[in-house]
């Protein structure tokens, strides 16, 4: 089964159980799955890197911000929204 993900040159992040929860109880699983595999895993490994408890939930806020107002990827515009 392809997940998308086998031209990725970095290392495949794992979605973390809290996350995937965090993902589905804000309504935006599909919004995630919708962006590249590259911008998954992006996320999910800048996640990963967080030091702290308090970065790591605020990346995880910004992820969930970007996805839910569509057009933004890492504070950058991105796609076809104006």
């Amino acid at each position: 089964m392809s997940t998308g993900t086998s031209r990725l040159s970095r290392p495949i992040q794992p979605m973390p159980d809290d996350i995937a929860h965090r993902l589905k109880e804000a309504g935006l699983r599909a919004a995630y799955d919708e962006r590249p595999p590259y911008q998954r895993n992006d996320y999910l490994g800048w996640i990963a890197r967080a030091r702290r408890p308090r970065t790591r939930e605020k990346r995880i806020a910004q992820m969930l911000d970007e996805l839910a107002r569509g057009g933004v990827y890492m504070a950058m515009k991105w796609g076809t929204q104006t």
